[in-house]
């Protein structure tokens, strides 16, 4: 029977308590088992998870105004500088902001033990937060200077505003040199010691709707443990990355911008980092449902470790420099498995993504849909993507090596 449903269709059944949800990890043996098609006729909605460190991260803060008014200039949380060029009293804080009196890589290798993403998971953890500014004075907003602490609780918005996040497939990373380095990826070793990778493969979002056929604008989304939605195309959002015939890319492709609201959220699924030597982040919860409008769909969202592949890229000079060759793709089930062989050399691995909360966020959405507690979206439009005509002529390309690790 051939499947060809809506999201309405879905969300009537979700009403009803009659939708059946899988997760991505779950799907994998019912395909193989039922085949697509009458698996599609079964399952409505496929969950998927990832958690693992997103740079391109913040959040907008109107903390309201004292007594008299303020304009704020040059503000600071917990010691941590915000963007204060929006109005009066709105700001945005990035994740990877640091104290100006954190050493930095001064003191080679740094320690970053407190930025922008320890002053989020502070914010929704509800704890007090010191606020200090200066501003230049207006007739309208005379105060010049203010140090007082607020809670999340007490300011009027937060809104997490994510420019790039759940990126499509993302660089193994290994270190050809001859010592260690200190990178967005983590510790590399000298001599190909080890590789760093960051993805929930087999569960990640965009691993499983890899032609974004039903993630668009206004998608609703499990971000950070509450509510979230695709705002935009991420930063560096690439459609026309090489891919595999399974339509999955075999280097980094496509990226989302994520919106929601901070006071819904969890500490537990936003985690303020400290990477030794490179600086601080964050890392980010994402759930995304796929409803599985026809069997085409559950195809993608079987796909399996082994079946995706990751490029092998060097991070001591063919990175930060774009020098060297192809160091070839590994699957993420070999990833996975410990260690990897580079060069007839074997390389043991290690994930700066969590699989074990990529899991838990693919179950707890599961959940909230079978509770009837979380609603599909119709997206109110399409991302750019390579079905959608985007060509290397038609869109500008990113190099690879000019994107960050966020997935």
């Amino acid at each position: 029977m051939k499947v060809n449903r809506s999201i309405e269709e879905i969300n009537e059944k979700i009403k009803n308590g009659k939708a059946v949800v899988f997760t991505a990890e779950e799907i994998i043996d019912l395909v193989e088992e039922k085949g697509a098609a009458e698996a599609a006729a079964s399952v409505d909605v496929v969950t998927t998870g990832t958690f693992g460190p997103m740079c391109s991260s913040g959040v907008f803060l109107n903390v309201g105004h004292p007594c008299p008014r303020i304009k704020l200039n040059e503000v600071y949380l917990n010691s941590v500088p915000a963007y204060a060029g929006i109005a009066a009293v709105d700001l945005y804080l990035g994740a990877t902001a640091l104290p100006p009196s954190d050493p930095a890589n001064r003191n080679y290798p740094g320690d970053f033990i407190y930025g922008g993403g320890h002053v989020i998971e502070d914010l929704a953890a509800g704890k007090e937060i010191r606020l200090e500014a200066t501003a230049y004075g207006t007739d309208c907003y005379p105060l010049k200077k203010i140090d007082t602490r607020f809670r999340l609780s007490e300011i009027n918005e937060a809104t997490l505003y994510n420019p790039r996040n759940a990126y499509q497939n993302y660089n193994v990373a290994i270190n050809l040199g001859p010592k260690t380095i200190y990178t967005y990826m983590g510790v590399l070793k000298m001599n190909m010691g080890n590789a760093n990778y960051s993805s929930a493969g087999q569960l990640s979002p965009l691993f499983n709707d890899p032609l974004m056929k039903t993630i668009g604008i206004g998608t609703r989304i499990f971000l950070g443990g509450g509510i979230g939605y695709v705002a935009w195309q991420g930063t560096q959002h690439n459609p026309s990355a090489e891919r595999a015939e399974n339509e999955t890319p075999v280097n980094p492709g496509s990226t989302l911008a994520l919106v929601g609201d901070l006071k819904q959220m969890k500490p537990r699924w936003l985690r303020g980092l400290s990477f030794l030597g490179y600086g601080a982040t964050m890392q980010v919860g994402l759930g995304i449902p796929i409803p599985i409008l026809n069997e085409n769909i559950i195809s993608h969202c079987a796909v399996r470790d082994e079946d995706l592949m990751a490029p092998i890229v060097d991070y001591h000079r063919g990175y930060p420099y774009k020098e060297g060759g192809d160091l070839g793709l590994v699957s993420y089930a070999e990833l996975k498995s410990g260690s990897i062989t580079v060069q007839g050399q074997n390389v043991p691995t290690a994930s700066l993504s969590s699989y074990a909360g990529a899991r838990e966020i693919a179950s707890e959405l599961k959940d909230w849909i079978n509770s009837g507690q979380f609603m599909l979206s119709v997206p109110s439009a399409a991302l750019p993507s390579k079905e959608a005509g985007i060509t290397l002529n038609s869109m500008p390309q990113r190099d690879p090596d000019d994107v960050e690790a966020e997935q």
